[in-house]
């Protein structure tokens, strides 16, 4: 029997998708203004295009998604709920969304988890993992790019979307068992806040995550649809295909570096047999995307190393591990020739800066 009090399902080692690009739904616009905050002004806030929600097929990396996300936090009028809370009170069935909609078309939440983890990589830089018991629904938030810290904001709306959904769905007030994120609510009316909306306070936990008991997990969805799904989901499916295809080879070789890492398997000729292609094929299509082997795992190196150092309290020896070093110093040499500096010196940097931040 699998221990029910785990708040995150274990997770593949390492396991990640490419980073790729995303959708950006016109909904969200009406979405924004019914919850009141100015699309316009987040738009400017992360310095994207006007017209962003008005073009036919919008799509976003990781990084700018997150830059869009931290601007409709930041342009969020204060002194009302979090901005998740308001978002979430203006949901509806009828707003068509088409993470929403794959949801709501199953049979319980079960069901629409599944789906979810299946087609979440078309609404976001993120997948799902879900872990079930016989009392328990456990889901869990990854976020596909390591070296990149997603907005708090975002980490939470996710969790509270998943609840809403159900609620939607079974037209029922259902609370969770647990609940949390890596950065909980620090004020107390914040707090306060989520818990009324959750019926349990929010816990710190290393990712996104919320339980479900198995009886709300299977309580059944009252909007479950089968005809709309069957038609809807083979363009779905294509979606999907088309992300696979469409990502660079550069965007492939970083995924793969990210999933090879825990295993130290970073030579070009491992990555070679995980992608399927010859060294020779591989070197000629980074080459014609103006990149190379080295220049992509250093950049990941790079990207993850100051990850590592601003969030987390991790020892440069521990660091060069991850990293998939054969020891600190050659870590030490490498940080030094990517960025002119030593880990230490950015860390310390970085220590400072947040510092100054807190006191102003």
């Amino acid at each position: 029997m699998k221990d029910d009090n785990a708040v995150a399902p274990k997770l593949p080692g390492g396991r990640l998708a490419h980073a790729g690009t995303f959708a950006i739904w016109p909904g969200w616009l009406l979405l924004m203004h019914d919850a009141g905050v100015n699309g316009a002004n987040v738009l400017r806030r992360a310095q994207l295009p006007g017209d962003l929600f008005g073009r036919a097929s919008t799509r976003l990396d990781s990084e700018t998604y997150f830059k869009l996300w931290a601007a409709i936090e930041a342009e969020a009028t204060a002194g009302q709920l979090p901005v998740p809370l308001r978002l979430a009170q203006r949901m509806s069935s009828d707003w068509f969304e088409p993470e929403l909609f794959v949801a709501l078309c199953s049979d319980d939440m079960d069901g629409a988890l599944a789906r979810l983890a299946k087609y979440k990589r078309l609404s976001g830089p993120m997948a799902l993992h879900v872990e079930r018991t016989e009392r328990r629904t456990t889901v869990a938030l990854e976020f596909l790019d390591r070296a990149l810290a997603p907005p708090p904001v975002l980490m939470a709306f996710k969790i509270v979307f998943l609840v809403q959904l159900a609620r939607l769905a079974t037209r029922s007030p259902m609370h969770v068992v647990r609940v949390g994120w890596p950065q909980p609510p620090q004020s107390a009316p914040e707090a306060l806040a989520y818990a009324d909306y959750f019926g349990v306070p929010v816990e710190r936990t290393p990712m996104p995550t919320v339980v479900f008991s198995a009886e709300d997990a299977r309580r059944p969805f009252l909007t479950a649809n089968h005809g709309m799904w069957s038609f809807f989901e083979p363009a779905l499916r294509q979606r999907l295909a088309d992300l696979d295809r469409h990502a660079t080879t550069a965007e492939r070789v970083r995924s793969a570096l990210l999933e090879a890492l825990p295993a130290g398997e970073l030579s070009m000729q491992a990555i070679c047999r995980k992608l399927g292609v010859s060294s020779r094929t591989l070197q000629r299509r980074l080459q014609e995307e103006g990149s190379s082997f080295q220049q992509t795992l250093d950049g990941l190196r790079s990207a993850l190393a100051h990850h590592y150092l601003q969030n987390s309290s991790l020892s440069g020896a521990e660091i060069a591990f991850l990293l998939g070093f054969e020891d600190p110093n050659s870590f030490i040499r490498a940080f030094q020739g990517w960025t002119g500096s030593t880990p230490h010196a950015v860390r310390s940097s970085f220590l400072a800066s947040a510092g100054a931040a807190n006191e102003a």
